[in-house]
């Protein structure tokens, strides 16, 4: 039980600190936001709603995709990671400074990505369920036999040119998201998945190949 209680903990504290650190390179814009974030701040210029909201339904129409190709329903994890990181984004987005200065926005953002990168290390070190863009990612490895890297690599550029032509944010902070973010989880979820360990009991197996999967 108190196993189980830790791994919650530590997918809802990370859930929210990556989702703080989302809406943090979001208020940096003018560096450019993350390839999937363009996607979600295109739709809302176009079409209203919330940034939030956007990434709920694109999760959601994912995840059905997931769903009929798979016939598999996913774990908790993956519904509760669609409907808390799209809420606490608008959560965020509304309770952050806006920066308008280039200064301010710099720092911002380079901040955003290490709180985004520390989120990410935590919420996926309980291995509770994959990201519904992560279980699209891993869907189409299953299907073609690509690499990670080319999949994942060609997914976000789709997502980008979509969200760019509705007119998202790309720019030098894209690349920089979309190649470094993944590097810096390399070593945010060994150290929480050591830090879980300690104090739940709870041990998680291929570490490495977990933040493979979810990065």
């Amino acid at each position: 039980m108190k196993e189980l209680v830790w791994r919650w903990v530590f997918f809802i504290v990370g859930i929210t600190i990556m989702s703080l650190g989302i809406s943090m390179t979001i208020k940096g814009y003018l560096f450019g936001i993350g390839p999937w974030d363009v996607l979600h701040v295109g739709l809302f210029n176009h079409l209203g709603l919330s940034i939030g909201t956007w990434a709920i339904l694109t999760g959601i129409i994912i995840v059905l995709i997931t769903i009929i190709s798979t016939k598999k329903i996913p774990a908790l994890g993956t519904w509760l990671n669609i409907l808390f990181v799209g809420s606490f984004i608008d959560m965020f987005n509304w309770l952050l400074p806006n920066p308008t200065d280039l200064l301010g926005q710099s720092i911002i953002f380079i901040l955003g990505v290490m709180v985004m990168s520390i989120g990410i290390g935590i919420y996926v070190s309980p291995n509770l369920g994959a990201g519904p863009r992560d279980s699209l990612m891993l869907l189409i490895i299953e299907k073609t036999g690509w690499s990670l890297k080319k999949v994942r690599t060609g997914i976000e550029v789709i997502v980008a040119i979509v969200g760019w032509i509705l007119g998202g944010p790309v720019g030098i902070g894209t690349i920089l998201i979309a190649i470094g973010l993944g590097q810096l989880v390399h070593y945010t979820l060994p150290a929480s998945q050591k830090y879980l360990n300690k104090i739940s009991g709870y041990t998680l197996p291929f570490v490495k190949k977990s933040a493979e999967k979810h990065i």
